[in-house]
């Protein structure tokens, strides 16, 4: 990790740990998630509705990880490799166990479920704590923004605004507490901030898998960094920097992705 990289990780770390702490000790926090859900959002511009509706299903898991795959499948066959698809499931997996293990322990209650105004309806059966929408939706675009190697900063604006307006349509729906979202997101950035640490066991079932599809087709792997012949000069762009991602040839002659000046 860089220097940065460690600054984020330690600040969003501490930031998920002062919601979570705020939420189970009942602070001023559970009164900002009341005062919100006594609002009563929802009932304001009611014409966007059906919109906010439809536009909520782009975090749930499901529908946002099928549309994801179809592009890491494409991904994986451009590159002859399944890091790609490795790349995901590590995310997901990483956010199942942390997410998923701090939701039923917690066992919260949403807004419209919620019994006694400023309680936090904690270990009362919910699983809405933190929002498994706002952290999902953070993980599997921001995965997509981490492997668009010529479009990643792009691809991570696009994500950043994608995850911020889902978490705050499950406020303004009223399907989750204010501090729901921000744990999720702070949740999601976490994974994705620890997803490099796992590169390297990336990269070593990637080479499993190639070498046991080889053995298999009877045709030997084509190692990152060595393109077929044919490849375009994309392929050969991204190949070099799996060369890189696998602790292989990285250097001053590895060519780069984003300045290949090939499409997308």
């Amino acid at each position: 990790m860089t220097r940065t990289h460690k600054i984020l990780f330690v600040v969003t770390l501490a930031l998920y740990v002062v919601v979570v702490a705020g939420v189970l000790t009942n602070t001023w926090l559970v009164d900002l998630d009341w005062d919100a859900m006594l609002a009563k959002p929802y009932k304001r511009w009611p014409q966007l509705l059906p919109f906010l509706n439809v536009w909520i299903i782009v975090g749930q898991r499901g529908p946002s990880a099928i549309a994801a795959c179809v592009w890491l499948v494409w991904r994986s066959y451009r590159t002859r490799s399944t890091r790609p698809l490795l790349v995901m499931a590590a995310a997901l997996l990483l956010l199942n166990l942390t997410v998923g293990a701090v939701k039923i322990v917690t066992g919260r209650l949403g807004p419209h479920y919620a019994h006694y105004i400023g309680s936090p309806e904690l270990f009362a059966g919910g699983q809405i704590f933190p929002s498994g929408h706002t952290a999902n939706s953070v993980v599997t675009w921001g995965v997509i923004a981490y492997l668009a190697v010529r479009l990643r900063r792009t691809g991570s604006v696009a994500a950043g605004v994608t995850a911020a307006s889902i978490g705050l349509t499950t406020v303004y729906l009223g399907t989750h507490w204010i501090t729901d979202v921000v744990a999720g997101w702070t949740a999601g950035l976490l994974v994705l901030l620890v997803l490099p640490l796992c590169e390297p066991a990336i990269a070593t079932a990637d080479e499993r898998i190639r070498a046991a599809w080889g053995r298999r087709t009877g045709r030997p792997p084509t190692a990152p960094g060595r393109p077929a012949a044919g490849w375009s000069p994309w392929d050969k762009a991204v190949q070099d920097e799996l060369a890189g991602v696998g602790g292989g040839a990285s250097g001053g002659g590895t060519h780069s992705p984003g300045r290949s000046g090939a499409r997308a």
